[in-house]
C-alpha cells in the first residue's frame, strides 16, 4: 500500500551523541517500527548540524498512524532500546506531519533494499537536500499544490531529482504523545542533485523562491545513514 501520510523529525541532540543514536535506531529501531505498518523511509546525518538527527517516516493513512504508534510506543521494543535512545536528545518535537502534493508525490521506496544491521556509513555517502518552503498559515491545500510544483519544476531544471513532493496534512494528531508542529502550512521537497556540483546552482533555485510569507526556504544538505533505505 502506498503511503498518504508522512512526518519529516528533527531531532536536536546532545552535543557528541548522534552516533550514539544512530546506533541503536539502525540496530533496534527499523524493522521494528515497520512491523506495526509504519515505514521507516529514510535517516541521515546534517553534516552542518553535527547535534541534529533527521528522518521521515511514512503510514497508509491517518487511522493507521493512529494505531501504528501506541502499537510501538507501547510496546516491548521502545521500553527495552527507548530509554537509551531519549538519552541522545535535547529536543525530540520538532515534527511536521505532511501528506503528498499531488497524488503519486510523495516517497516511491518500491525496489529499495535496505541494507542489513551491522553495515558501514560509506564515506562518500550520496548528498540529498531538504527544502521547507513556508506559506501562510491559512494556504489552501490547492494552492500549496500548486507551490509544491513550482519547486519541484525549479529543482528539475536543474538536472535534479524530487524525492517526494509534500505538504502539511492538518488533520487532527491522532497521538498527542508524540506532538507535532500545527498551525503551520509548508512544502517540502526532497531532493537528490544530479551531481555534487549542481548542489550550489540548486540551492540557488530554491532560494529564489520565497514562497507566502516571503520567510527564505529552510534548506539542509543531509548524508543518508548506513541503514537508510534512501541512500
Amino acid at each position: 500500500m502506498t503511503d498518504t501520510v508522512f512526518e519529516l523529525r528533527r531531532y536536536t541532540l546532545k552535543p557528541g551523541a548522534r552516533e550514539a543514536l544512530i546506533a541503536v535506531f539502525d540496530s533496534h529501531l527499523v524493522e521494528t517500527q515497520e512491523a506495526t505498518r509504519m515505514s521507516v523511509v529514510g535517516q541521515f546525518r546534517d553534516p552542518a548540524a553535527p547535534d541534529q538527527f533527521v528522518w521521515f517516516r511514512g503510514f497508509p493513512d491517518q487511522e493507521a498512524r493512529t494505531r501504528a504508534l501506541p502499537a510501538f510506543y507501547g510496546g516491548p521494543v521502545w521500553a527495552e532500546h527507548g530509554p537509551a535512545a531519549d538519552e541522545t536528545m535535547l529536543e525530540w518535537h520538532d515534527v511536521l506531519m505532511l501528506k503528498p502534493a499531488t497524488p503519486g508525490s510523495g516517497f516511491d521506496t518500491s525496489g529499495l533494499e535496505r541494507l542489513p544491521p551491522g553495515t558501514a556509513d560509506l564515506e562518500d555517502g550520496r548528498i540529498h537536500l531538504v527544502a521547507i518552503h513556508h506559506l501562510m498559515q491559512d494556504t489552501a491545500d490547492n494552492v500549496a499544490s500548486l507551490a509544491a510544483k513550482a519547486i519541484a519544476e525549479a529543482v528539475h531544471s536543474t538536472g535534479s531529482e524530487v524525492l517526494a513532493s509534500l505538504i502539511s496534512d492538518r488533520s487532527q494528531n491522532g497521538f498527542e504523545r508524540l506532538p507535532v508542529r500545527e498551525g503551520e502550512c509548508v512544502v517540502v521537497t526532497l531532493i537528490r542533485p544530479a551531481v555534487l556540483q549542481a548542489i550550489p546552482a540548486l540551492e540557488a533555485a530554491l532560494r529564489e523562491r520565497p514562497l507566502g510569507i516571503g520567510r527564505a526556504p529552510d534548506i539542509a544538505r543531509l548524508v543518508p545513514t548506513a541503514r537508510s533505505l534512501l541512500r
